[in-house]
């Protein structure tokens, strides 16, 4: 429930913090006072557009911030889980809107998105007015509370499931159809492309190695004739070899005559025979690698022109030639066996189709019980809110070839006003007070099952007589037996139930309190005790001049009420 508001300059209010309790809590105060104000600010918390016009007078920057104190199971604290946010205590929503119309949220003190702030904020509180109640007035939400107030929540899950199979299982057989489809037009061109490169048979990155082979061929071919050359010259006939050697044994034998004279001599041309003996292992070493064979590079280039030609005409790349290959060997595959996988599939989508439409025909007879139920139930609150001669539906229409996630059914919330008239949609048929009555009657019957842990009921009760307004207050006490209730409200009767009342009223400071400035006006709240609760409800009764005689209605409306009463009070804020 909501514990704390706290309140920095907006609009009239400068500063304000309200503690609030379980029950049933009343805001009331004169016209202009700035309930209005309070809400705004709330709505600012819970996600709210901003808007520049709420920070107050003079200042730059205004804040609101609203403390939740929520179960560790509730569905607010899995949602901030989810997004990254800490959450080990109260649910903190803090909203800063500037002047200049930027703001900032903050949520348990972590920086967050509006979207984020308004999704927590559907789940922590509701609030309601003639106009402002979008889950019930909502027709896409109808089919949804109709579902919570019957238990048919997890049989509705459980039909959106078999949906989605039967969705998954429509969108494999149509698009295996296409496929065959597509293969059968194509078969011809698709059994010869399968041949061709079937013959081909390409593998990734061939095409590089080709080229590179390529290359080194043609480069082989231009040094070849040199290579030959040298190798003629240093191991054929006319190989200097043979007479150096030769020479270096004469003059060998000779050196040992004449010692010293001839060393050199020798040592240099024993080293210039290692030398063309090693060019010679080399350059024979340079044949043997660079060995050309003309009908192998004819047969490399056959090859890469063969691989470029089918790129071409398949328009893929090369290197893709291999998975195209394979691709299209499986459509062929496919193609053959199509008409077999194509029954499967199709057994498989009406099977799914069957089990959906049994499912959603039980739900949809679920829904027509629940709805009975539901009219009953909302029936039986209609003659205290001086409904008496209305009627309330809960329509559903069914058609079974319209299979929907949620089911067959459309349901939509439906009202008759008066005996022999048509009913209708309950927003098109009911006058403003009208349907405030019939918004109050469906929360009061739906409120255990489908109501966020803070109700907020903005002058649900303008415009209806004592009677209606007793009764409006009645019921509203009934729903916060179960939830917290926050009421902003004109009827005394209403007032009086309540567990806490706050009185909201509008002061002005004086020039000596503003430091010799004009006076400025500002929007209290306090809490009131007893007396000043009956003081507030004989206003409420009187008007403007408070009388004896209203004194003592309030006091009787008091003692009537019953319920928790706030024996202390003070001002909360200023």
């Amino acid at each position: 429930m909501l514990i704390q508001l706290s309140i920095r300059d907006i609009v009239l209010i400068e500063r304000l913090d309200i503690g609030f309790r379980e029950g049933l809590s009343v805001l009331t105060g004169e016209t202009g006072a700035g309930k209005s104000i309070l809400l705004d600010a709330l709505s600012l918390a819970l996600g709210g557009r901003g808007d520049a016009g709420l920070v107050r007078h003079g200042v730059t920057q205004g804040q609101v911030m609203a403390v939740f104190d929520v179960a560790a199971s509730h569905p607010a604290r899995a949602l901030l889980t989810q997004n990254g946010v800490d959450d080990d205590g109260d649910i903190i929503l803090r909203r800063t809107q500037s002047a200049d119309g930027r703001t900032r949220v903050f949520i348990n003190d972590q920086p967050a998105s509006a979207a984020l702030m308004r999704e927590v904020g559907r789940l922590l509180v509701e609030i309601h007015g003639q106009h402002d109640d979008r889950a019930l007035i909502d027709a896409e939400m109808h089919r949804a509370l109709l579902d919570a107030h019957g238990g048919l929540t997890n049989e509705a899950a459980h039909v959106r499931s078999l949906h989605a199979t039967w969705r998954g299982a429509e969108r494999a057989l149509g698009a295996h159809r296409a496929r065959v489809e597509a293969a059968a037009r194509e078969a011809d061109f698709l059994r010869a492309a399968v041949d061709e490169l079937s013959r081909l048979n390409p593998m990734p990155g061939e095409e590089e190695n080709l080229a590179d082979k390529r290359t080194r061929m043609m480069r082989s071919e231009k040094i070849a004739a040199d290579i030959t050359e040298a190798n003629e010259i240093l191991n054929g006939s006319g190989s200097p070899t043979p007479s150096v050697s030769g020479l270096l044994r004469r003059l060998e034998r000779k050196a040992a005559e004449l010692p010293g004279l001839l060393d050199d001599t020798v040592a240099a041309l024993s080293a210039a025979v290692h030398g063309l003996a090693d060019a010679s292992s080399a350059i024979e070493r340079a044949m043997h690698a660079i060995e050309f064979d003309p009908r192998e590079l004819e047969r490399t280039e056959e090859r890469l022109f063969a691989l470029r030609a089918a790129a071409r005409k398949f328009s893929v790349a090369v290197d893709d030639l291999a998975a195209l290959a394979v691709t299209q060997a499986d459509d062929l595959a496919e193609l053959d066996a199509g008409e077999a996988r194509l029954a499967a599939l199709e057994a498989e989508a009406r099977a799914s189709a069957q089990a959906y439409d049994r499912a959603a025909a039980a739900l949809s007879e679920h829904r027509t019980h629940a709805a009975a139920s539901l009219q009953s139930a909302v029936m039986a609150e209609l003659p205290a809110l001086k409904l008496e001669r209305a009627a309330f539906f809960a329509h559903i229409e069914t058609d079974g070839e319209d299979r929907r996630p949620e089911g067959i059914d459309r349901v939509e919330f439906w009202v008759r006003t008066n005996p022999g008239s048509r009913p209708g949609p309950m927003m098109k048929v009911a006058s403003g007070g009208e349907l405030s009555r019939f918004l109050l009657a469906l929360k009061v019957v739906l409120a255990e099952k489908t109501s966020a842990p803070t109700l907020v009921f903005d002058e649900i009760d303008t415009g209806v007589g004592g009677a209606v307004a007793d009764a409006i207050g009645a019921r509203l006490k009934r729903l916060s037996g179960n939830v917290q209730v926050l009421s902003v409200t004109h009827a005394p009767q209403v007032a009086a139930r309540a567990d806490t009342h706050f009185l909201i009223a509008k002061n002005a400071r004086s020039e000596a309190e503003t430091s010799g400035e004009d006076a400025i006006v500002v929007t209290t709240v306090a809490e009131m005790d007893v007396s000043a609760r009956r003081e507030e409800i004989a206003r409420m009764l009187a008007g403007a001049t408070i009388t004896e005689e209203a004194r003592a209605a309030a006091g009787r409306l008091l003692a009537g009420a019953g319920g928790r009463r706030s024996e202390q009070g003070g001002a909360n804020s200023v």
